[in-house]
């Protein structure tokens, strides 16, 4: 399958944008280390540049056929698929978000994603174009990837609450559990987590990936539960 770096760039008429914003894209074409993929309506991977099959190990056959979705950490996984919904049911034709791709072996590389839908005609979404720019410092982030039952089901539910900015009297009502209880799950949840406080714990389960990013009340990423 042909790479992206060696074709043609799509037109404005393509991409359904207009000059000036076609200018910006053709700008993060040229960025070093940039990632360029194109997928179809289902987010299946079709083609991609050289850069991007880099942070996979040159294993161009092992990634195209795959969902866009696998390849990015579960914690951003909701978030994106809600945005890509829009861009092919044409209630949108840009978006752009903070992702995270897990290559092999578990490493993780933060980056900042740009996609635009390619239109047939003025209405009909043919397939998707993705842009992945490494952010700022980049190199691997320190994330939970290899989806380790992490957190018990009470833990994990705990976590949630003191996320939501529960204290303890409320989560101990919520999960029908004594204070001492919630106190004893709290303190797991630390030593786990390798902090000293529940603003730290929160924090730390971001930074990790085991709370979804972009989800209001906070869950946590089911992958990581028992």
């Amino acid at each position: 399958m042909s790479a992206l770096a060696d074709t043609a760039r799509p037109t404005p008429h393509e991409l359904g944008c207009e000059q000036a914003e076609y200018a910006d894209l053709l700008r993060q074409f040229d960025q070093p280390g940039v990632c360029v993929v194109c997928l179809d309506t289902s987010l299946t991977v079709l083609q991609a540049n050289r850069e991007f099959f880099r942070q996979f190990d040159d294993a161009s056959a092992e990634v195209c056929g795959r969902s866009f979705c696998d390849l990015v950490h579960p914690s951003v996984q909701q978030t994106l698929r809600r945005q890509f919904t829009g861009l092919v049911d044409g209630s949108r034709h840009r978006f752009a978000a903070h992702t995270v791709l897990v290559g092999p072996e578990g490493s993780a590389f933060t980056s900042v994603l740009t996609a635009v839908a390619v239109r047939e005609g003025r209405s009909h979404v043919a397939s998707i174009l993705v842009l992945m720019r490494p952010t700022a410092g980049g190199g691997e982030v320190d994330m939970v990837t290899e989806r380790k039952k992490l957190l018990t089901e009470i833990e994990a539910r705990i976590l949630e609450g003191i996320a939501a900015g529960l204290s303890t009297i409320p989560l101990a009502a919520r999960l029908y559990l004594s204070r001492q209880g919630v106190e004893y799950h709290v303190t797991r949840l630390l030593r786990k987590l390798r902090v000293p406080n529940r603003a730290a714990l929160v924090s730390r389960a971001y930074s990790l990936g085991v709370l979804n990013v972009g989800s209001w009340p906070p869950k946590v990423v089911q992958d990581f539960v028992k």
